[in-house]
């Protein structure tokens, strides 16, 4: 098992394992790809098993208004018949480890006892518009001590 940066050639190849990932669903997928296509800068990440992608992560940008704050984790997801291998825990660990990411403030919304495990703390300043009461929205590395909505890439409201 091998884990690279996601380069241009790589893409139908991620955009496969989101068919596999999310069947029916292509709401993330086509965020993906006009992230991809209106060349949004993305810190992007592929776990490759035999030549195949078995899972991904993404880091896009997160907004305070038109300011960039820090980095959103977009992305995450692993090919149905590879999850509870530890694989996403290795994708993760792997990209939290990378200088770029490392070098800024995280935001995610998920399960928090996953996330917790990574260092994520549960975050209420700022805040999400897709969190009930913050319980999935946690950060790494926050700094902010002002209250604002975390906004995301224009892509997100496309859909």
């Amino acid at each position: 098992m091998k884990i690279r940066k996601i380069n241009p050639e790589d893409r139908n190849k991620v955009y496969g394992l989101f068919r596999k990932g999310f069947p029916g669903n292509t709401l993330e997928l086509n965020i993906l790809q006009k992230i991809h296509r209106n060349e949004r800068e993305l810190h992007e990440w592929a776990c490759i098993h035999t030549n195949k992608n078995i899972a991904y992560i993404a880091f896009s940008n997160a907004y305070k208004g038109n300011e960039v704050c820090g980095l959103h984790l977009m992305h995450f997801l692993v090919k149905p018949d590879f999850q509870g291998r530890g694989i996403g825990t290795e994708l993760l660990s792997f990209a939290l480890r990378q200088k770029e990411i490392q070098a800024s403030s995280l935001y995610v919304l998920g399960d928090s006892h996953f996330y917790e495990k990574f260092g994520f703390e549960l975050c209420s300043c700022p805040g999400s518009n897709h969190s009930r009461k913050g319980k999935h929205f946690l950060s790494i590395r926050n700094t902010q001590d002002e209250h604002f909505i975390v906004g995301y890439e224009p892509e997100y409201k496309m859909g």
